[in-house]
């Protein structure tokens, strides 16, 4: 069986990047920009998620374009998660300049209209699996066409919580004490 090709771009090349992107099997991969409704649910998000932390005293919150870097690839080829909102639970050092070490505790993947399909299921299940190996506590899958947030959690993986209108989604146990409206969030 032959082996699988892999590219040799590093870290380095990732934050060369001008485009948000990510380091897999050795090869950068851009984005697209993100269109108004998914800008705006990211920033909802990030904004809720400050207030609750310059409260909590502890971590970071950062926006999409954002990277975080992993010392080694997982075994999917995966060194880098660049999610549309996150959670770090470890105050940084104000004067790194290059990607956060390690994983994200709490990630947010906003699905794009190209990522609401099976497909796009497949896709955001194999990154999910890549965040709980290694390290994040709680991803959310928002689906801004279905106004619902699905929380996924790496103490049960395959047991997800659906969050839908009316409902207050939240993070546990990746931000204590954080919840968010979702009716706030698709207002």
């Amino acid at each position: 069986m032959p082996k699988a090709v892999r590219g040799t771009a590093t870290i380095a090349d990732l934050m060369s990047t001008k485009d948000k992107a990510e380091l897999v099997n050795g090869y950068v991969v851009t984005q697209p920009p993100n269109g108004y409704w998914h800008a705006r649910l990211a920033s909802r998000i990030v904004m809720s998620l400050d207030r609750h932390i310059e409260v909590l005293g502890v971590g970071e919150t950062f926006t999409g374009l954002l990277a975080y870097a992993l010392d080694e690839p997982l075994e999917s080829g995966r060194q880098s998660f660049s999610p549309d909102a996150s959670y770090y639970a470890f105050n940084l050092s104000k004067t790194l300049l290059g990607p956060v070490p390690g994983p994200p505790t709490f990630a947010v993947e906003i699905r794009t209209s190209e990522e609401l399909s099976s497909a796009g299921d497949a896709e955001y299940e194999a990154k999910r699996k890549d965040y709980f190996y290694a390290g994040t506590l709680v991803v959310w899958d928002v689906d801004p066409r279905a106004k619902t947030v699905t929380k996924y959690a790496a103490a049960d993986p395959l047991t997800p919580v659906v969050f839908a209108a009316g409902s207050v989604a939240d993070s546990e146990p990746a931000v204590p004490g954080w919840t968010l409206a979702l009716d706030a969030l698709f207002a």
